[in-house]
Formats: C-alpha cells, sequence, structure tokens
C-alpha cells in the first residue's frame, strides 16, 4: 500500500468539489456486480455527465503528472474514474473490486486501485478505507488531496459515515507490470535513482532499469 499527501492543491480540491456540488449524483449500486450491490451504500457522480467528466480527466492528469505515483503503480490502461459521496449512515461493506473492468473492447485488469480523498476529515466522521492484507487491517483516512493505492485483489470496505460528508475520487489501473514484486523492486530503484547525482553509477542504474522494464513490461 502506497499513500501520497497533496496529490491536489487547496484551489484544485476546492474547484472540484465545487464541480460536484452541482451533481448529478446517481445511485452507487449502479455501478457494483452482485455481490457488491448488496453491502453498497453511496451516491456516485454521473460519469456521462460533461461536466463531470471533465473533472475525472482532471484528477487523472494530476495523477499522471505525479512523479512517485507514477514509478509506483506505472498505469498502461486506466478505468473510468469516479467520484463518490457517503452521508450519515452510508457505507459500503467488506467486498472485493471486479478483476477486468470496461466495456467490451476496452477491458482493464484491474491491478492497482486508489482513492483519492475530498474532504476535510475533521468534517467528517467515520468513513475510513479499511484494507485487508496479511499483516492485519489497515484503516485510512487521509486530508483532503491525499491518495492511497492498494492491490485490487485485497478485500476492503468503507466504514460508515456518522455526521458529514466523505467525497472521494476513485479508479483502477492495470499496470505496465503485473506482478506485484516486479513494480516494487522497479519503485525501490526509482526511490534509489533520486538520491544518486548525475554519472555513471545513475547511467548503470537506469540501464538496470530499463531492460528489467523490457523483461517485465506487458503492452
Amino acid at each position: 500500500m502506497l499513500t501520497l499527501a497533496a496529490v491536489l492543491e487547496p484551489e484544485d480540491i476546492a474547484r472540484i468539489r465545487a464541480g460536484l456540488a452541482q451533481g448529478p449524483w446517481r445511485d452507487g449500486r449502479r455501478t457494483a456486480g452482485p455481490a457488491a450491490r448488496k453491502v453498497k451504500a453511496n451516491a456516485q457522480a454521473d460519469v456521462d455527465n460533461p461536466r463531470i467528466a471533465a473533472l475525472a480527466r482532471f484528477v487523472r492528469q494530476a495523477l499522471e503528472r505525479n512523479e512517485v505515483f507514477a514509478a509506483y503503480a506505472r498505469p498502461a490502461r486506466w478505468s473510468t474514474l469516479m467520484f463518490n459521496r457517503y452521508g450519515p449512515g452510508e457505507t459500503y461493506g467488506m467486498h472485493m473490486d471486479d478483476a477486468v473492468m470496461g466495456p467490451e473492447g476496452a477491458r482493464v485488469r484491474t491491478d492497482l486501485s486508489f482513492t483519492l480523498f475530498l474532504s476535510d476529515p475533521a468534517t467528517y466522521e467515520g468513513g475510513e478505507l479499511v484494507v485487508e492484507g496479511v499483516e492485519g487491517e489497515r484503516a485510512v483516512k487521509l486530508p483532503a488531496g491525499g491518495l492511497v493505492v492498494y492491490p485490487t485483489g485485497a478485500l476492503h470496505r468503507v466504514e460508515p459515515v456518522a455526521s458529514g460528508e466523505r467525497l472521494a475520487a476513485v479508479g483502477w489501473i492495470q499496470s505496465l507490470v503485473r506482478r506485484a514484486d516486479q513494480r516494487e523492486i522497479l519503485f525501490d530503484l526509482a526511490r534509489v535513482r533520486t538520491a544518486l547525482a548525475d554519472g555513471e553509477a545513475r547511467l548503470l542504474l537506469d540501464k538496470a532499469s530499463g531492460n528489467l522494464v523490457r523483461m517485465w513490461a506487458e503492452t
């Protein structure tokens, strides 16, 4: 799991929230699979609305510019990015996202999921994203503009919101590198690279990283 702070600037968050305030919103169960639909209770912005679609593109472009996110996820394909809203009493019970998403001819294998928090955590109670892993459960509730990326195959839930409103953007990525252990190696090498000055060592590291990508990439 990777968490990033301040993926969006405060003015960007304000812009997105203002756009979402105009709606339209739909029952979130419309986009859930048969099993998840039984435990999902939230609202989702209508992705077919041009204004909502423009906001989704704006968020995706911000993520594409983030060097740490790009080095960690190595996106090859993206699902449709969605915005969700939870009010008092709303929740999303334990579930697992679909392994493949998207319409025929534009399928995306979902390797990684992400949640971008858009609400100040002081303005709502509850609403933690809880992700289950081999080490147990981890609850995440980040400041507005904070992002968490986690394996799509992990069981996860959103705790009930007790008061206030929780806004977030969610999406799924098919990575250029399918295996998580290989992505981790490449991410570690990218982190080491930032600590090296220009010179032979950095060139050799770039060479090794590039050759590993050639070995592991699925295009």
